[in-house]
């Protein structure tokens, strides 16, 4: 923001003040001298203000390190209060010597009450102009201090939440990559063939994943080309153990959603049911858009959540082998809260038919 811009609410404050005492000026002058010389108040009240817009200006320019006092009001205002003996001193010998000078230029005499009474009540008037003048100028610079603050605050927290959004992503994609080799090498000992085709597979999912980058959003058709190669590579590994489905609103492929976050949800379903039935699962994913929010599920038929003891002997659902602290759902969780705050979030919960429900609400707009 320019200087020009910053002040333009002081500027124009300052210019309507001083037109405004020149009216009453000039009202003042037509009451009491019943005269039609109206540039006689002009000139006074003009005058004063162009000596006091310098004598200001030079205040303002040579009292800026003082702004760090803002905090401490007392010393801010002793440090103002060293600059009335300039008003004082200079006010008078200024804005006088202005009138006397135009004054002279058309012929006539400005005259005006003894100098030491003069500069008493010049003194006077200038004090109080000055004491409201740095009142408010106080005022002013303590509200943009707390607005730089606050600006400042919040730039920190943005570069904060984007190095933990980072480091989180760092995190995740190495997790990932561990557990789909793990799936691979699984196969191995089983059926080569589909170990083969799995790692072709792999390296599509693996494509997909550099392709996100450093991105921390990406379009949701993205994102599930990243899903179904996932799921892919482990349906091979479970084969005949699994049937997916896939239920997308193809109106929301191009909304940008939180990067790798089906693939964690997918992964939980394996990790905690898959693997441990030896009966099909069904596995059912959704995108769809639910008022102001996009809501992506994934849910089974055949998972449970364990009840586990919590505090003066209640209990508490939670999922079943600790899902909520492993990293792939807490590691989505805080990319969760650093990229929406309070405005996303992920559940799990029972469905009513038997099996457990994972679900990402955000906002649909990024």
């Amino acid at each position: 923001m320019s200087a020009l811009r910053r002040h333009a609410i002081p500027i124009l404050a300052w210019i309507l003040f001083w037109a405004l005492m020149t009216l009453v000026a000039v009202q003042d002058y037509i009451r009491n001298e019943h005269g039609t010389d109206y540039w006689k108040p002009v000139l006074w009240e003009g005058s004063s203000a162009v000596v006091t817009t310098l004598l200001a200006l030079a205040q303002l320019r040579f009292s800026r390190a003082d702004d760090r006092l803002l905090g401490t009001p007392r010393r801010w205002f002793a440090r103002q209060a060293r600059w009335l003996p300039l008003y004082w001193i200079a006010f008078v010998p200024l804005a006088f010597g202005i009138r006397h000078g135009v004054y002279a230029l058309v012929g006539a005499t400005y005259h005006h009450d003894p100098l030491p009474r003069l500069f008493l009540y010049e003194s006077m008037k200038i004090s109080i102009f000055v004491g409201l003048f740095t009142v408010i100028r106080f005022g002013i610079q303590s509200w943009r201090a707390l607005l730089d603050a606050r600006l400042r605050a919040e730039q920190a927290s943005a570069l904060l939440a984007q190095a933990r959004l980072e480091r989180l992503g760092r995190q995740m994609q190495p997790h990932f990559l561990f557990n789909a080799l793990n799936t691979v090498s699984a196969l191995m000992h089983t059926d080569v063939d589909k170990a083969d085709a799995t790692l072709v597979q792999l390296a599509d999912v693996l494509r997909a994943t550099l392709a996100l980058g450093e991105r921390h959003q990406a379009p949701l058709a993205d994102e599930l080309a990243l899903a179904r190669g996932y799921a892919g590579v482990m349906a091979a590994r479970f084969a005949g153990r699994v049937e997916l489905s896939w239920h997308i609103d193809d109106a929301l492929l191009a909304r940008p959603v939180p990067a790798m976050s089906l693939q964690p949800l997918l992964e939980n379903v394996f990790k905690h049911t898959v693997e441990r039935r030896r009966g099909p699962v069904r596995i059912a994913v959704a995108a769809a858009r639910d008022g102001a929010d996009i809501v992506l599920s994934v849910e089974d038929d055949a998972g449970t959540l364990a009840v586990a003891p919590a505090a003066a002997g209640t209990q508490q659902a939670v999922a079943v082998a600790g899902h909520a602290g492993g990293i792939g759902l807490s590691n989505l969780r805080a990319r969760l809260q650093a990229l929406y705050g309070e405005r996303a979030g992920l559940a799990l919960r029972d469905r009513a038919g038997g099996g457990v429900r994972a679900e990402v609400r955000l906002p649909c707009a990024s």
